[in-house]
């Protein structure tokens, strides 16, 4: 599965998931890469309580429990705790490299997606081509009832995400997951063996009437030029559906693409490092004419909120679907004594008209919940009556 979800509790779900809205990546230099500022350099003593000064009492008190022999990380994660910071997380060495794999489309998997129904069961919602999954006969539609003998039925699908990768272990490729699956009146056990795969970030189909339709689950990189083609194929003067459902996120500076592709220049949005405001801004140039609407829900977080907030507020797109999850936060990353890494929350983002959206999400225009494509494409074709 592909997506850094974000549902519970932020520890647990920061390491069992794949994704996240990391600014650091596109707006602080080396983040992304591990080259990580120079500890040696000397800069001014933080502030009291800002984001450097908790970041600084993170490594001390990893440092303190090498110095002590003990866990480091464990040290790190209790200090993250103390600090109050909800998206607050640490990362083993492993774990963060990992993490950087995926934000270039590349996870360890079984090659399976999911969704939980109303009813808590957990339904197979797609199967990679190739991927242990399919080669193990798991089909769309079939139910998840266990990973590993632990039953998921009413668990957030970031926990089974976790439970899929074997994030807990650092699983590798190669690892066994034992998987208890159900379709219709059958049951059945499989044993995968997880691997190193490509995640499709981007696919596109075709609606009637000649309406495009393209899914983005996550901001991986490329997804910008994957919509950007996309959009480029489309029928002439044919409306666009920009699915967002259930995307958890990724780099930013992939959501900021993707919205140039529909807007002609102009404010992304704004955010805050540690106080300093600073801004996003869309290339010149993108389609501007198109029928465009973006279909959210509670799973639409992170940058692919920033995106919906911009196209949204400059009024290139309906947005139809349900309130989204609300994270809006800006995390920056800094290593820690034994290379684990610590990532805390250092400001928030704001719309292009200043909206918050941390903690409160965006409200759609047009509220909808499983109907919501019958309704964009319904939206659609009254947007293609107009001049």
């Amino acid at each position: 599965m592909s997506g850094r979800d974000l549902f519970c509790e932020p520890r647990r779900i920061r390491r069992g998931a794949a994704l996240t809205l990391v600014f650091a990546s596109v707006l602080v230099a080396g983040a992304a890469t591990g080259s990580f500022s120079d500890p040696a350099r000397k800069t001014p003593a933080p502030a009291p309580g800002s984001a450097s000064a908790r970041h600084d009492e993170v490594a001390r008190a990893a440092a303190r429990a090498m110095a002590d022999g003990k866990s480091p990380m464990e040290a790190a994660e209790r200090a993250v705790s103390r600090s109050g910071d909800r998206w607050g997380a640490v990362y083993s060495q492993g774990e963060y490299e990992e993490f950087e794999e995926a934000l270039d489309g590349q996870y360890t998997g079984v090659g399976l997606w999911a969704r939980r129904e109303s009813d808590g069961r957990i339904e197979v919602t797609r199967v990679s081509d190739g991927s242990p999954a399919a080669a193990a006969g798991i089909r769309k539609g079939d139910l998840l009832r266990t990973v590993d003998g632990s039953k998921v039925d009413g668990r957030p699908v970031t926990e089974v995400v976790s439970l899929l990768r074997g994030d807990a272990q650092d699983a590798t490729a190669g690892t066994k997951v034992s998987l208890g699956l159900e379709r219709g009146t059958r049951s059945w056990s499989r044993t995968l063996r997880r691997a190193r795969l490509s995640t499709d970030s981007v696919t596109v189909g075709r609606l009637p009437a000649g309406v495009t339709l393209i899914k983005v689950d996550a901001f991986t990189k490329g997804v910008g030029d994957a919509v950007r083609s996309a959009v480029g194929r489309a029928p002439d003067r044919a409306g666009i559906v920009l699915d967002l459902r259930g995307n958890s996120g990724g780099l930013v500076a992939e959501a900021v693409a993707t919205a140039s592709v529909f807007l002609d220049g102009g404010l992304v949005a704004t955010y805050d490092v540690n106080g300093a405001q600073r801004a996003l801004h869309a290339d010149p140039g993108g389609d501007t004419t198109r029928p465009l609407v973006a279909l959210v829900d509670g799973g639409t977080m992170s940058a692919a909120e920033l995106l919906t907030g911009a196209l949204q507020d400059r009024g290139r797109a309906v947005v139809v679907g349900s309130r989204t999850f609300g994270k809006g936060s800006v995390q920056m990353p800094s290593r820690l004594p034994d290379g684990s890494v610590a990532e805390l929350t250092v400001g928030h983002y704001r719309t292009p008209s200043g909206r918050s959206v941390d903690g409160r999400g965006i409200t759609p225009d047009l509220e909808a919940d499983k109907e919501s494509l019958e309704r964009a494409e319904t939206v659609l074709s009254g947007l293609g009556d107009l001049p």
